[in-house]
C-alpha cells in the first residue's frame, strides 16, 4: 500500500547540509518523496529506520536560529499532520569545565534538570537589577517515551561503557567511503582547549600560530570512544564566540552545550536535541571538527530510534488520543511574539469555550500584529487539544485563497474535488459532525467586496462559511466595518503596544542585545515609531543588517520627511509575514488606501486633507464637510474602522506613521499640491480672526494652519493666500509669539513690496505690524527706524494730516516711551491729541485712546496728577459715548484706579477696581485678558494696603488663569509670575522670591531672548534678591552683566540702564567698603535706588499704558508691557509696591487695509 503523508511520525530537523547528509545514511531505507502543498517550501528525505517513518528536512541554506528552525517544523507539521515528536540533530558548541569533561567530537543531549526541559533560551528574558538577566518562562519538555527510552540508555552506558556510537559512525564510512574526507574523527591532537581569557591570535588562520603556553592542563582520554553527556543545551539567536560570556552563561545554569535553533521548536512540536561538539564557542572556532561531530551526533539518534519499536512508540504516544486533527498553517510560531495577553486570553474563551460565537475578529491597523495574535493563538490551541483541526486561509489574493482551499480538501481527504467546488464541498464538510472541532482562520479579511459582494466572478466568500456547533471562524481584518459585517459585535480590537512590550519586541529583534543599554535612545525610536509592532521589526531588520547603533538609527528617522520615507520604505525579509507580500511599513497601507477610495470618496478626501495639516488634535470644524452631516460621520467612521485615526475630546488624531505614508502617496500619485491648496482654501473659510473671542478656536487651528504654510508646496502658493497668512500672523501675534508671528509679517512684506509699490496701504500694514512686533520683542531701535520710515511714506502718500498718518505718529510715540524718551513721546503724543480732535473729532475713540496713552506717558514719570486728570477725561467721555459697561470705559476705569493707587488713595483704587473686576466677569467673562489685567490691579491695591494674604492669593488665581489662557510662556503670564515673586520680596520670602525670579529670567531669555527689555528687568530683580540674601558677589555679576546688557542694547540714557549702572556702583562701593565687615543683614533698610523694588515691573495691566497704534479700533485683548515704566530712579513718590501696581492704556488700533 502506498505511504501518504499521515504514516510519518518522526521529525528530524538539521540545520546544515552536512548534517543532513549524516542524517540521511542512518536510515535504513529511503522513500520516494511525496507531493506537498505549494505553501510548504520545504525540502524532504522521506525513510525509516527500526520501522520508524521519519520524515527529514533542512534549514534553507545561511538562514539559520529559532526563527528559521520554527517556521520550517511548522510548515513540516503541516503537511506532516501525524508526526508526533522531533529530534533536532547537528553540532553545537561544548562548555568543557571541571565537573563535565567535555571534549571536541562528544555527543550532548538534552535532559531536562530542575525547572528546565532540556532546553533553556538563554537571550529570553528579562533585565533586572544588578545588571543581571532574569530568564522567564520555560519551554516545552520531549515526550515521556523519548525521555524513557533516553534514561535507558544512560543507565547501559553506567553499567558497561559500550561503544555504540563509533560503531555505527565507522559503519556508515565503511559504506559511503566518499564521505570519509570529511566526516572521519580528525586527530585527538588537533583538540585544543585554550584558557578564557586568551583570544584567537590571527582571524585568519587555524590556531597553529596560538600560544599553546595558553591551553588548559586536561589528562589524555585513555581511549578514542566519544563520551555521551546528558544535561541543559542552551538555545539562542547569537553564535557564542566568547569563552568568558560562554562561562558565565553556563556557570549559572548548568549548561553543557550552545546552539541556535532548538527553542524554536519546543513549543510548536516536542523534540529531544542532539549535539555533537564541533568547538568550544570561544574565537578559536575548530571547523574540521564539524563532519565528525554531525555524523556522532546523528549516531546517537539512529542509536535512540533503534532502541525504539514502532508498536511501543506508538502506543506511548497515542494512548487516550482517538484521533488528531488536521493542521494548516502556513506560517511558524514567531518565537518574537511578547505581550498581548489579555487578547488572546480572551479569544481563547470566546473560541474554546461553549455556548460562545461561532465568529470572532480582531480588528486594528496595518502592522499593529493582528497576524501574530491569531497565529499565536493556532499554536497554543493546537498544544492544548490535538483533536481540535486548524485551518490558516491568507486572503491576500483569490487565487492563495483557492490554493488553500484545494489543499484543506486533500487534508480532509475529499477525493476528486473540482476546483469550482472546491469551497462549498470543504462548507459541507465543516458543517458535518464528521468534521469533528475545528477552527478555520481567515488572515488580512481585509477587502469588502471580496466577502460581501456577489458582483465578481462567483459567490461572496460569507456565503462559503461553514456552521457546526464544533467550529469556529477568527478573521483578522483592518476594516472594522466589516467586522461587524461578518461578526456582530464579537469583536477584539487590537490596540498599539505600550512602550514596555514594545521595547521586549525591540530586544528579541535585534542581534546585539547590548544596544538596547542605551535606554532612552530606544524609547525615542519606539516613539518615533509609534511602538509599532511591523515598524519595530522593519527597524530592527535594518539596525542588524548594515550594523547600526541606536544613536545613529535614531538620527535617520530625524532627517527631512523624504528621508525618512525612504528608510521607512526599505524592504525585509520576515519570517513570520507572507513571501508575497510586501513587508515595509509605508506600503503596507497601500491597499487600504485603495479600499477606502472605492468605498467612500469623501472618506478618501477628509484623509489627503489630514495629510497636509498636523496630525494630532483635528478638530472636526476644521475638515471640509460635505453637505449631509450624515456623509461626514460615516467617512470618519470607516477612517475609525480602519484604525488610521482615532478620535478624543481634543480632536481628531491621525496615526503618525499613517500620515507620512498618506502624504508620500499623494506625492507619487502628483496630488499633493492639489490638496495642498484644497487645504488652503478650506483653513482661508474656516480660520477666525483674531479678536479675543476667537482665541480658543484659533489656538485649535494654529498648529494645523503653521504645518500648512510652510510646506513648500503652499510657500509656492502664497501670493494666493495673503489674506490667511496675515490671519494667521495676527493670531500668533495675540498669543504672544512674536517671532513667528514676525518671519510671517517679513514675508507677508517682502511679497507685497514685490506685487505693488513700496508705499502701497497694503505694504504699510505689513510694516506697521513690523513695528509692533520689534517693540514686542525689545528691538527698539528696529522699531524706531521702521516706524521714522512709515511716518515719511505715509505724510508723502496720503499728507501729515490723514488718520494712517495720525496712527504712525501715535506708534513711533510708542517706541519713545518705551526707550525712556519721555519728553519726545510727550511732545508727539500732545501733537496726535490735537490733530485727532481737529481731523477726526475730540470724542473718536482713536482720539480718547491717543488721551490714554499720553496719560500713561505721565503717570510712567510720577506726573500723577496729570494722568488722573487724563484719566477722568477720558473715562467720563467714554462713559458718555460707550456705556459704563463697554469695554474701553472699563479700560480708563482700571487705568484710573491704578493712578489712584500710586497716590495712596487705597479705598478710591479698590472701590473703583472692584466695581471693574466685577462688571467684567458679567461682561467679559472670569478668563478674559483684561480680566486678568483688573484682578492684577486690585491684588496691587490690597498690596499697598498690607493685605497680603488677599493680595498674593488674587495674584496667584491671576497666573493660573493666564498659564490657560494665554499660555505658560506668554510674555504676559511671565509678567504675571515676575509680580508674584515681588510679593514674595515685599515679604522677605527671598527664597521663594529667587526661585520664581530665576524662572522668568530663564523662560524669558527662551521666550523673548536674553537682550530684551523684560528679560533685563528679571536680571535686575534676581540681582536684587541675591543683594537681600548677602550673595553679594553673585548679584554683583549679575547687576554687572545687567548692567553691560542694558547699556549696549537700550543706551546709556534709558531708565533700565540708569537704573543698572547706579545700583552696580552702588554696590562695588559697598563691596569695596567691606574689607572686614558682613553686607548688611535682608531685614536692612536700603534707601532710593537700591530698593529691590526699583527693579520690579508692572502687572499686565501696567504694560498696556502705551498702546502700540495700529489702525483698526478693537477692544483691547492682550496688554502692552512697558518696559521702562518702574526705572524713575528716586522719584520721592516711589512706593513699596509701585512695581506691581497698574495702568492699563486704551484701546488698541490697528491697521485697515
Amino acid at each position: 500500500m502506498a505511504l501518504t503523508h499521515d504514516d510519518y511520525s518522526v521529525a528530524w530537523i538539521c540545520a546544515l547540509p552536512l548534517e543532513m547528509a549524516a542524517a540521511s545514511v542512518m536510515l535504513d531505507k529511503t522513500h520516494k518523496p511525496l507531493p506537498k502543498p505549494s505553501t510548504d517550501p520545504n525540502a524532504y528525505v522521506l525513510g525509516e529506520l527500526n520501522g520508524n517513518y521519519i520524515v527529514i528536512a533542512c534549514l534553507p541554506d545561511g538562514i539559520y536560529g529559532t526563527i528559521s528552525a520554527s517556521t520550517v517544523m511548522a510548515h513540516m507539521v503541516s503537511t506532516f499532520p501525524r508526526v508526533q515528536f522531533g529530534l533536532m540533530v547537528g553540532i553545537g558548541g561544548g562548555v568543557p569545565s571541571t565537573s563535565n569533561d567535555i571534549r571536541l567530537g562528544d555527543v550532548v543531549v538534552s535532559k531536562p534538570v530542575g525547572r528546565y526541559s532540556g532546553v533553556i533560551q538563554y537571550d529570553y528574558g528579562k533585565a533586572v537589577q544588578g545588571g543581571q538577566f532574569e530568564r522567564t518562562g520555560t519551554l516545552n519538555k520531549p515526550p515521556q517515551t523519548l525521555l524513557t527510552h533516553v534514561a535507558h540508555l544512560e543507565s547501559r552506558q553506567m553499567i558497561r561503557r559500550e561503544d555504540a556510537i563509533s560503531t555505527i559512525v565507522q559503519d556508515v564510512l565503511n559504506r559511503n567511503p566518499d564521505m570519509k574526507d570529511r566526516f572521519s574523527p580528525p586527530n585527538q591532537q588537533s583538540d585544543y582547549l585554550f584558557r578564557s581569557s586568551y583570544r584567537h591570535a590571527d582571524p585568519k588562520s587555524n590556531c597553529e600560530k596560538c600560544d599553546k603556553g595558553q591551553l588548559v592542563c586536561r589528562p589524555p582520554r585513555t581511549t578514542n570512544t566519544l563520551h555521551i553527556h546528558y544535561g541543559l543545551i542552551a538555545s539562542g539567536d547569537q553564535v557564542i564566540k566568547d569563552s568568558e560570556i560562554r562561562d558565565r552563561l553556563a556557570q549559572q545554569h548548568g549548561i553543557l552545550c550552545f546552539e541556535m535553533e532548538a527553542a524554536g521548536l519546543m513549543d510548536g512540536l516536542p523534540t529531544l536535541v542532539v549535539r555533537g561538539i564541533c568547538d568550544y564557542c570561544d574565537s578559536h572556532k575548530q571547523k574540521e571538527w564539524q563532519g565528525y561531530a554531525a555524523l556522532a551526533a546523528a549516531a546517537y539518534a539512529k542509536w535512540l530510534l533503534s532502541a525504539m519499536t514502532v508498536s511501543r512508540m506508538n502506543q506511548g504516544l497515542t494512548k487516550n488520543n482517538s484521533r488528531t486533527g488536521h493542521y494548516i498553517v502556513p506560517l511558524g510560531r514567531n518565537p518574537r511574539f511578547v505581550g498581548r495577553q489579555k487578547e488572546i486570553t480572551k479569544l481563547e474563551e470566546l473560541i474554546t469555550m461553549k455556548d460562545r460565537p461561532r465568529k470572532v475578529a480582531v480588528t486594528g491597523l496595518g502592522g499593529v500584529g493582528k497576524t501574530q495574535v491569531a497565529l499565536e493563538l493556532a499554536y497554543r490551541i493546537r498544544d492544548r487539544d490535538k483533536e481540535c483541526s486548524i485551518f490558516w486561509v491568507a486572503c491576500t489574493s483569490y487565487e492563495v485563497i483557492e490554493q488553500t482551499y484545494l489543499n484543506m480538501a486533500q487534508a480532509l481527504g475529499l477525493p476528486n474535488v473540482k476546483p469550482a467546488e472546491v469551497k462549498e464541498q470543504v462548507k459541507r464538510y465543516l458543517s458535518s459532525e464528521q468534521a469533528g472541532k475545528w477552527l478555520l482562520i481567515f488572515d488580512n479579511a481585509d477587502d469588502v467586496d471580496m466577502w460581501l459582494s456577489d458582483d465578481r466572478a462567483g459567490p461572496a466568500l460569507e456565503d462559503f462559511l461553514p456552521r457546526s456547533e464544533q467550529g469556529r471562524i477568527l478573521f483578522t481584518t483592518r476594516n472594522r466595518k466589516l467586522a461587524v459585517e461578518l461578526t456582530s459585535s464579537n469583536i477584539i480590537p487590537i490596540p498599539d503596544v505600550d512602550e514596555g512590550t514594545a521595547l521586549k519586541i525591540l530586544e528579541r529583534s535585534l542581534v546585539d542585545k547590548g544596544l538596547l543599554q542605551d535606554h532612552p535612545t530606544a524609547v525615542a525610536i519606539l516613539e518615533k515609531l509609534s511602538f509599532l509592532p511591523l515598524a519595530i521589526t522593519q527597524a530592527s531588520a535594518y539596525i542588524n543588517k548594515n550594523g547600526l547603533d541606536l544613536t545613529t538609527y535614531s538620527a535617520l528617522l530625524q532627517e527631512q520627511e523624504p528621508e525618512v520615507v525612504e528608510l521607512l520604505s526599505e524592504d525585509f525579509k520576515d519570517e513570520g509575514r507572507y513571501k508575497d507580500l510586501q513587508n515595509p511599513v509605508i506600503t503596507t497601507w497601500l491597499i487600504s488606501f485603495k479600499q477606502i477610495q472605492c468605498q467612500d470618496q469623501v472618506a478618501a478626501d477628509f484623509l489627503s486633507f489630514m495629510a497636509c495639516i498636523n496630525p494630532r488634535n483635528i478638530p472636526r470644524s476644521l475638515l471640509p464637510m460635505p453637505a449631509s452631516r450624515k456623509r461626514g460621520i460615516d467617512a470618519l467612521g470607516l477612517l475609525n474602522a480602519y484604525a488610521f485615526i482615532n478620535s478624543q475630546d481634543t480632536g481628531i488624531n491621525l496615526h503618525r506613521l499613517v500620515h507620512i505614508a498618506m502624504r508620500n502617496w499623494l506625492r507619487q500619485n502628483a496630488l499633493f499640491s492639489h490638496w495642498i491648496q484644497k487645504a488652503a482654501d478650506q483653513m482661508r473659510n474656516v480660520f477666525p480672526d483674531d479678536h479675543y473671542t476667537n482665541r480658543g478656536l484659533w489656538r485649535e487651528y494654529l498648529p494645523h494652519a503653521l504645518s500648512l504654510v510652510y510646506e513648500d508646496e503652499f510657500t509656492a502658493q502664497w501670493k494666493e493666500h495673503l489674506d490667511l497668512i496675515e490671519n494667521i500672523a495676527n493670531c500668533l501675534y495675540e498669543d504672544g509669539k512674536f517671532h513667528d508671528a514676525e518671519v510671517l509679517y517679513t514675508e507677508l512684506l517682502r511679497i507685497k513690496q514685490e506685487e505693488t509699490e513700496p508705499n502701497h496701504p497694503s505694504a504699510l500694514y505689513s510694516m506697521a505690524r513690523l513695528i509692533v512686533t520689534y517693540r514686542k520683542q525689545g528691538r527698539l531701535k528696529e522699531a524706531e527706524r521702521l516706524g521714522v520710515q512709515v511716518l515719511g511714506m505715509r505724510k508723502t502718500v496720503v499728507g501729515a494730516k490723514h488718520p494712517d498718518t495720525l496712527i504712525s505718529m501715535s506708534n513711533l510715540a510708542s517706541v519713545y516711551a518705551d526707550q525712556g524718551r519721555w519728553n519726545e513721546a510727550e511732545k508727539l503724543g500732545v501733537q496726535v491729541i490735537e490733530m485727532g480732535k481737529t481731523i477726526l473729532g475730540a470724542q473718536h475713540p482713536h482720539t480718547l485712546t491717543s488721551i490714554s496713552n499720553l496719560a500713561s506717558v505721565y503717570w510712567k514719570q510720577g506726573r500723577w496728577n496729570e494722568a488722573e486728570k487724563l484719566g477722568v477725561q477720558v473715562m467720563e467721555m467714554r462713559k458718555t459715548g460707550l456705556g459704563a459697561r463697554h469695554p474701553d470705559t472699563l479700560t480708563s476705569m482700571s487705568n484710573l484706579a491704578s493712578v489712584y493707587a500710586d497716590q495712596g488713595r487705597w479705598n478710591e483704587a479698590e472701590k473703583l477696581g472692584v466695581q471693574v473686576l466685577e462688571t467684567e466677569k458679567t461682561m467679559l467673562g472670569a478668563e478674559h485678558p483684561d480680566t486678568l489685567t483688573s484682578m492684577s490691579n486690585l491684588a496691587s491695591v490690597y498690596a499697598y494696603q498690607g493685605q497680603w494674604n488677599e493680595a498674593e492669593k488674587l495674584c496667584a488665581q491671576v497666573l493660573e488663569t493666564a498659564k490657560t489662557v494665554l499660555g505658560a510662556e506668554h510674555p504676559d503670564t511671565l509678567t504675571n509670575m515676575s509680580n508674584l515673586a515681588a510679593f514674595y520680596s515685599n515679604q522677605g520670602r527671598w527664597n521663594e522670591a529667587e526661585k520664581l525670579e530665576l524662572q522668568v529670567m530663564e523662560m524669558r531669555k527662551i521666550a523673548l531672548g536674553a537682550q530684551h527689555p523684560d528679560t533685563l528687568i528679571s536680571m535686575h530683580k534676581l540681582a536684587y534678591t541675591w543683594k537681600s540674601q548677602e550673595k553679594l558677589q553673585d548679584a554683583l555679576a549679575l547687576m554687572e552683566q545687567c548692567s553691560e546688557l542694558c547699556n549696549k542694547t537700550l543706551g546709556p540714557n534709558h531708565p533700565v540702564a540708569i537704573s543698572s549702572s547706579r545700583s552696580l556702583s552702588d554696590w562695588k562701593g559697598i563691596h569695596d567698603s567691606l574689607a572686614s565687615e558682613r553686607t548688611p543683614t535682608a531685614g536692612s533698610q536700603i534707601e532710593g535706588s537700591q530698593h529691590p523694588e526699583t527693579a520690579t515691573e508692572h502687572t499686565v495691566a501696567a504694560l498696556i499704558a502705551q498702546q502700540p497704534y495700529e489702525e483698526r479700533v478693537k477692544t483691547p485683548h492682550v496688554p502692552i508691557r512697558s518696559t521702562a515704566r518702574l526705572f524713575l530712579g528716586d522719584h520721592p513718590l516711589l512706593m513699596a509696591f509701585r512695581s506691581i501696581s497698574a495702568e492699563r492704556g486704551g484701546q488698541e488700533l490697528q491697521e485697515i487695509d
